[in-house]
Formats: C-alpha cells, sequence, structure tokens
C-alpha cells in the first residue's frame, strides 16, 4: 500500500512538472524512462513503486493505492477546478483498467482521499480541503464521476 499525490510532487517542483501532466491532462509532452512512455504522474509515480519492489526482489506483488487526491483550497493551484478535474481523471483512468507502462492492462485499486474535507485539521490550508464533500452540509465540494 502506497499514498501516491501528485500535487505534492507538483508544488515541490512546479518548474520542472507540468500541471497539465499533473492533473491527468495529456499534452504533446511525455516523460520517458526507458521503454516506457507516460502521459500523467500518477502513473510514473506507481511506476517508480514497482520498480523499487522489483529491486527489493519482488517483481508481482500488488499494488495498492491508499490514498490519492488533490486539494480543492489553500493555495494557487488547490482550487475546486483542479481538485475535480484530477479525481475524476483518476477515478477514469483507474476504472478503466488501462494499468501503467510497466503494468499495463492490470488494474490500480486506489482509494480517493478524503470523503469529507476536515475543517478543524492542523497543518498546511490545504490539508483542509481534500474531501469530496463539506462535513458541516454534506453537500459536494464538486460534482465527481465515479463510472468508467
Amino acid at each position: 500500500m502506497a499514498d501516491v499525490y501528485p500535487y505534492l510532487s507538483y508544488i515541490g517542483d512546479p518548474s520542472h512538472i507540468h500541471l497539465d501532466y499533473a492533473l491527468f491532462q495529456p499534452t504533446a509532452t511525455a516523460v520517458t524512462d526507458g521503454d516506457h512512455s507516460y502521459t500523467n504522474l500518477f502513473d510514473a509515480m506507481v511506476d517508480t513503486l514497482v520498480s523499487a519492489m522489483e529491486a527489493l526482489g519482488y517483481p508481482n506483488i500488488p499494488i495498492v493505492i491508499a490514498e490519492s487526491g488533490w486539494p480543492s483550497a489553500g493555495a494557487d493551484v488547490a482550487t475546486i477546478e483542479n481538485a475535480q478535474t484530477y479525481n475524476n481523471n483518476l477515478i477514469k483512468h483507474v476504472l478503466s483498467n488501462a494499468g501503467t507502462p510497466k503494468r499495463p492492462g492490470m488494474s490500480i485499486d486506489t482509494y480517493v482521499f478524503a470523503l469529507f474535507n476536515e475543517d478543524l485539521k492542523q497543518g498546511d490550508e490545504t490539508e483542509k480541503h481534500f474531501g469530496l464533500f463539506y462535513p458541516n452540509n454534506k453537500q459536494p465540494v464538486y460534482s465527481v464521476n465515479f463510472s468508467p
């Protein structure tokens, strides 16, 4: 199990990571690593984990993504539009069973973080805004499509 947050990678190096790449919005620019070409940061991060497990002698271990999401407020790229784009594209991607370049056609069990915003959470302001719903009125922060 692993947490995969392209948002955190993006904000850590926005001069080298394109926002579209982090949001599953493929552009003409793909990242190539050996024989594998990546059109989104999520797959690149998952395959980094796969490569690490292979190096440790576990080439066929199933990978489960315990958390992935994008905040909807609290910073310049933490917007409702970007959170909706990321989460809808994430869901579409994992439901397609396309897999990753290292593991094509294999499903990736993935859990969206989080169900509710956490208004009382300490730390960075973005940490309060990963939820799909507002905690006080249970209304959606934005629409999410859970269909393939």
